[in-house]
């Protein structure tokens, strides 16, 4: 189990700072605010073995060693009654603190606190946009330094021997490898077990390659230590991901409904760094009519946006019929 250092927290009223646990359930949200779930190991006499310590946010913890274990997810959807109850603004913030979860946990990975991280939710919601920036920040950062982050983003399938090779090239402690939507990995046997050796809880683990597949002018070895860290971005159910690998993982479920989609939408376009050819009052405009027909739209996405945007800049005029016509058909 992994070890983490609580640097600001509550229990029962008691004020924690700076004391290591044993992790037991990864940081949640709840009713009643964040909360991760650790060994009491005689912190607090006379309370139970298991303990919840109320935090903030997600920079009040910081992972020590090993790797989280399972239902250690960092759910999205609030109760429909109080999504229901909330105004525009209340909804624009949670869905931004819920980003910001994404971006710190992103940061952790690169640093190496936690070994891999998957991401899940709906297409086109910005999930490869947050873990990209993130990547592309640091990179930039370290540019002139002597040891640099190196990642790798694969997108689309991989065979089996596909990821061997992906896994080799980037087994040292400062890489990174990215799976965008590339849930091929996560359904076959022998990638499964591949990524149980790349992610598992001992201190060196090894990645072997026993079977036919590759060649000498492939210049692999048939086993080797990996060092590195992995993140999945997948589109795929948390409880259709193989358990094995959620365990080894910290999970971040960006499930959301078509308004919050919309809001997450608006936060994004707000970025200079979104379609920077184009003026915000364009991407407004696109927004505000992906908000007008989105009960009868075919899908609700970051690319839905950026198709309005381009009919809007195209016809600023006669834009509404054309790109309701693409949103609706």
């Amino acid at each position: 189990m992994s070890a983490i250092r609580v640097i600001n927290g509550n229990y029962r009223g008691y004020t924690i700072q700076n004391t290591e646990f044993t992790l037991v359930s990864g940081f949640k949200s709840g009713a009643r605010g964040n909360y991760v779930t650790v060994k009491n190991n005689g912190a607090f006499p006379k309370f139970p073995d298991t303990i919840r310590v109320a935090v903030d946010n997600i920079s009040d913890i910081e992972f020590l060693s090993g790797e989280t274990v399972s239902d250690n997810t960092v759910p999205f959807v609030a109760p429909k009654a109080a999504v229901e109850a909330e105004t525009d603004e209340q909804a624009i913030t949670r869905i931004r603190e819920r980003f910001d979860i994404l971006h710190e946990m992103t940061k952790a990975c690169i640093n190496g606190d936690i070994r891999a991280m998957i991401v899940s939710g709906p297409p086109g919601v910005g999930k490869s946009f947050g873990v990209e920036q993130e990547i592309e920040k640091v990179q930039m950062m370290q540019m002139l330094g002597s040891k640099r982050l190196r990642a790798e983003v694969v997108k689309g399938s991989a065979t089996p021997i596909g990821l061997y090779q992906t896994l080799y090239k980037y087994s040292d402690p400062n890489c990174v490898i990215v799976f965008d939507d590339c849930d091929s990995i996560l359904k076959d046997p022998v990638a499964l077990n591949l990524l149980k050796g790349a992610l598992d809880s001992y201190s060196k683990r090894i990645i072997s390659w026993n079977a036919e597949g590759f060649g000498k002018e492939d210049d692999l070895p048939r086993s080797f230590e990996f060092k590195g860290r992995i993140v999945f971005i997948s589109n795929m159910d948390q409880d259709k991901i193989d358990q094995a690998i959620r365990s080894r993982s910290m999970m971040i479920d960006l499930s959301m409904t078509d308004d919050q989609k919309i809001d997450r939408m608006e936060h994004i376009a707000a970025s200079d760094e979104f379609m920077p050819e184009y003026d915000i009052e364009i991407k407004q405009d696109a927004l505000a009519l992906i908000r007008e027909v989105k009960d009868e739209a075919k899908e609700i996405s970051l690319r839905t946006l950026i198709s309005v945007a381009k009919i809007r800049a195209a016809n600023p005029k006669d834009y509404r019929d054309l790109a309701t016509y693409v949103l609706t058909n």
